[in-house]
């Protein structure tokens, strides 16, 4: 990806208030610089915060030029030692009452050099396309989702009224009606009740979460342009359907992959972190000194939640599995309890030495290490494309992340232990990780051409 050492104008990147979004919005805002555009880059005073709490001397940008981060305040009390909350409903009411709006305002108005040429943002920080319109700005609208949920989002007002969506009662959530083919979603045929996100076929959804994410969409149309965090080959036939409604939507992933070839000639743009939280890189030294494919990585994200019983039982399982396991621990991520070990597992682990667990890593590194042979995650969008490696779904009653220990150990061992499932997963999985490397790959992949085209055709401002 050729460098641009002239001015192709400055680009205003707003993210939205999560691990992942924060992430996407970072590594496609590194893109946008390499191809020399003046970044600033906007958080909400909370998030900003964090992340200079966690980077540390990543977090600054000295020696680093056209690359500078920028805070709008939120009214959020600043996060209070090492354990901030973890509860999302605050920021996001800020967001959906627009409290954002006005700060972000004041900050457009502010004398720049070089001058504001365009906005990116978040999709889900629907008050930047108010601000776009307000000074004439074209605004892309970056998705960090998967396209099928984009389009379950854009459809759901269309579903509901069809009777189709949400469910009514406790009844729907018995597992025949889980397996029922929900009709009528462009681009996406067989897909089940099961596969419809949770805030949408919720009984009771969150109304902080739900209108957060459902209000963008009433907006898509006055944006620019619109980018998915996807790539053509994974979602052919949904973003054919997509693409006839937004003329203007652009599918560009896996972002990493598209650094990667920057990286090594823009080597300062590695200076800037993603996390939230401090990484312990200890574990890479661990994995250093295990078999190739033989580990199985364990992290549920940056937001979900277990039960203390589910927690438990995920313990045990990976323990009585006899595998080698790399487990990501949050100190939230049991909900309204404890992340202590039950001493059963600790004596295991003292015993065979098979597992390591932190309380958050380098994620990027540890998915591209090669003794990690299996992924057992929340699903979340970001943790997926990250990987495009080989994952497993535990099936369990509605939200239920985890099932009885037994279980947990029959899936990781058969997804690690060589055998004819382990193999056709790896398989899969090698062949999602070719196309998702031709997307990216110059000059031909598909994702690799819609940003030079999104780059040269929408974002770039026209020199006089």
């Amino acid at each position: 990806m050729e460098s641009k050492a002239y001015s192709r104008g400055h680009a205003v990147c707003v993210t939205g208030p999560f691990q992942s979004h924060i992430k996407a919005m970072l590594k496609f805002a590194k893109l946008l610089r390499h191809k020399g555009f003046h970044i600033t880059f906007v958080n909400t005073e909370f998030i900003h915060d964090r992340l200079q709490k966690a980077e540390g001397y990543k977090y600054s940008l000295d020696g680093l030029p056209n690359f500078r981060f920028e805070a709008i305040p939120d009214g959020l009390p600043p996060p209070n030692g090492k354990k901030p909350s973890q509860d999302p409903k605050p920021l996001l009411d800020t967001i959906r009452n627009n409290v954002l709006l006005h700060p972000f305002l004041d900050l457009l108005s502010k004398r720049h050099d070089p001058p504001i040429s365009c906005i990116v943002s978040d999709a889900f920080m629907s008050f930047t396309v108010t601000a776009a319109k307000k000074f004439g700005l074209p605004i892309v609208l970056f998705n960090p989702i998967t396209a099928s949920s984009f389009m379950e989002c854009h459809q759901f007002y269309t579903l509901r009224s069809k009777g189709l969506i949400q469910f009514q009662d406790e009844s729907c959530l018995k597992e025949e009606y889980l397996e029922t083919v929900v009709e009528g979603i462009p681009g996406m045929k067989d897909i089940c009740m099961r596969d419809l996100l949770s805030y949408i076929r919720s009984i009771h959804p969150d109304i902080s979460f739900f209108d957060f994410t459902m209000k963008p969409f009433e907006e898509l149309s006055k944006a620019s342009t619109i980018v998915i965090h996807t790539f053509d080959a994974l979602e052919q036939q949904v973003l054919d359907d997509l693409s006839s409604k937004f003329p203007n939507l652009f599918a560009i992933g896996r972002l990493q992959l598209l650094l990667n070839q920057i990286e090594e000639e823009d080597s300062q743009l590695k200076s800037i972190g993603y996390s939230l939280w401090k990484e312990e890189t200890e574990c890479l030294e661990w994995l250093d000194s295990k078999q190739p494919k033989s580990v199985i990585y364990v992290n549920f994200g940056s937001g979900a939640v277990i039960t203390r019983e589910q927690f438990i039982e995920l313990a045990m399982g990976l323990a009585n599995s006899d595998q080698q396991f790399l487990w990501i621990i949050r100190e939230d991520l049991v909900l309204g309890g404890t992340t202590d070990l039950p001493n059963e597992f600790e004596v295991k682990l003292a015993d065979t030495g098979k597992g390591f667990i932190a309380s958050w890593c380098p994620q990027d590194d540890v998915l591209d290490h090669p003794s990690i042979g299996g992924f057992l995650t929340h699903c979340g969008w970001g943790s997926t494309i990250e990987s495009l490696s080989a994952g497993i779904e535990i099936k369990g009653e509605e939200d239920e992340q985890v099932k009885k220990r037994n279980e947990v150990e029959k899936f990781v061992r058969e997804l690690m232990d060589g055998g004819e499932k382990c193999k056709e997963l790896r398989k899969n999985a090698a062949e999602w990780r070719r196309l998702g490397e031709e997307a990216a790959a110059a000059p031909n992949g598909s994702s690799y051409k819609n940003f030079e085209k999104l780059v040269n055709e929408v974002l770039t401002r026209k020199q006089n």
